[in-house]
């Protein structure tokens, strides 16, 4: 598959001119609205904030996102690693 190295799955952005983005490694949507996206990635979650924002295109199997609109703010959240219970009662 496309962007695969080895076996692990990677990520690819190509913003042009702040009106395409095209992001590659996309588990799912978790959220949207006209002025933010939030994808889920295999780098984290990627929320993507504007104005007039739009999903032209979401292939799950392919890993493969695109978003049109004014894009103003790339954020990743680092994914987090939850331990069992006694993790919780210890950390």
């Amino acid at each position: 598959m496309a962007g695969e190295e080895h076996g692990v799955r990677t990520q690819n952005l190509i913003l042009e001119d702040r009106k395409r983005l095209s992001v590659s490694g996309v588990e799912e949507v978790a959220g949207f609205d006209d002025t933010f996206v939030r994808a889920r990635t295999v780098l984290g979650d990627l929320l993507v904030r504007g104005e007039g924002l739009h999903v032209e295109t979401l292939s799950v199997d392919d890993g493969e996102l695109v978003i049109t609109g004014t894009i103003s703010d790339l954020e990743y959240e680092e994914k987090t690693v939850r331990g069992g219970r006694l993790s919780r009662l210890f950390g």
